[in-house]
């Protein structure tokens, strides 16, 4: 086994910057507090879920001989990052990534989990262990204490017997839960909304669940504004896909292609499309990296302000530049975002000229042409 150091790893090709990290306390305190359980497992009994950018996985391999370790992230940034990372490691090849489910579950003993922010998120990802896992596995939960709460606990506690909390460790701690009880799972959770006239679907980790949030409500209003001659539309980091629904439904002609790096996001827009009979497609993508140059005459764009918890401009300065190369010429990209946020200089030097079209207390919308 190779030299392993947790200084190797990197983000990429997620956002890097001095202030973003590959790596932090608790992976090495998960880690650490499972080090006895790992050194149990047989090959093919560890999985790490939630991983950031690889630290779980690879410590686990590299440091307690974990062996053909299954992993499930919901970012893709998450996965190629831990591509990535092993490639660079000496250690690719020693894991598999799988969607949350009996794939990924199924004999599992040892589980290692990053916690999620979404309760929702723990939620189903509690419930699929307990459905799936072997009956004697152990899960190992960590996060920064600034973004755990006691709700966790109680979270975890629908699904399994035996749940503690470690103690703190360079703010960070440890959930440990055993004593699975299986139950039927409750996602995608459903919701209709009278105003839109659609059904929303949401596994646990989409953004907003099955409501509409603020931001996505101001842009429907302009829909009858966006490219009347679009053939072609893309919803950009779609979420639960109630932009491309909305789209669909206004314009049945119109192809639609709904895109988002988020697996829950992806299995979220896909079950809203089937709820409401809706024929576009959703992809899992790293913003539009599988879509050719020019192919799309409308791009639609909701896009995120944080990267994980620090303020950040680099996802959505990143989105604008693959909506740019995606445009045909004379194609619109119309944005919506936090006014305080100031983007359409930024957009104007990705996309082409840029006018605002709506502004109210708390959102501005945008139009960019190509």
């Amino acid at each position: 086994m190779p030299e392993f150091s947790f200084d190797a790893l990197r983000r990429y090709p997620d956002v890097e910057a001095e202030n973003l990290f590959a790596v932090d306390a608790s992976d090495r305190l998960i880690l650490d507090e499972a080090a006895a359980h790992l050194a149990s497992a047989g090959t093919g009994e560890v999985v790490v879920i939630g991983d950031h950018y690889g630290a779980l996985t690879l410590g686990a391999i590299a440091q307690h001989d974990a062996t053909a370790v299954r992993v499930h992230q919901d970012p893709l940034s998450g996965e190629l990052a831990l591509a990535h990372n092993a490639t660079t490691t000496g250690l690719e090849g020693e894991h598999t990534n799988h969607e949350l489910g009996e794939e990924l579950l199924s004999g599992a003993r040892v589980v290692l989990m990053q916690l999620p922010r979404s309760l929702a998120a723990l939620d189903e990802i509690a419930g699929a262990i307990a459905r799936f896992a072997h009956p004697e596995v152990t899960v190992i939960g960590g996060g920064r204490l600034k973004h755990m709460s006691i709700a966790m606990n109680e979270v975890y506690a629908r699904h399994f017997g035996d749940v503690r909390a470690s103690l703190g460790r360079q703010k960070s701690r440890v959930i440990i839960s055993r004593l699975p009880a299986p139950g039927d799972s409750t996602y995608p959770a459903r919701e209709f909304h009278d105003d839109l006239g659609l059904w929303v679907c949401a596994h646990g980790a989409a953004f907003a669940s099955t409501k509409l949030d603020i931001g996505t409500r101001y842009l429907l209003g302009f829909l009858r504004e966006m490219k009347p001659d679009a053939v072609t539309a893309v919803d950009l980091g779609c979420g639960t896909g109630i932009l491309a629904s909305a789209l669909a439904r206004a314009r049945p002609g119109l192809a639609i292609l709904a895109t988002d790096e988020s697996a829950a996001a992806v299995a979220s827009a896909r079950a809203t499309a089937l709820a409401n009979d809706l024929p576009f497609t959703v992809v899992r993508d790293d913003a539009l990296s599988t879509q050719p140059d020019g192919c799309a005459d409308l791009v639609l764009l909701n896009p995120p302000f944080h990267v994980g918890s620090a303020v950040h401009p680099g996802v959505a300065l990143k989105l604008f530049e693959e909506a740019a190369r995606v445009l045909k010429p004379g194609g619109e990209l119309w944005t919506v975002f936090n006014s305080h946020l100031s983007y359409r200089a930024a957009l104007t030097r990705a996309v082409g000229a840029t006018r605002q079209v709506g502004r109210n207390a708390k959102f501005t919308v945008t139009v960019s042409t190509r």
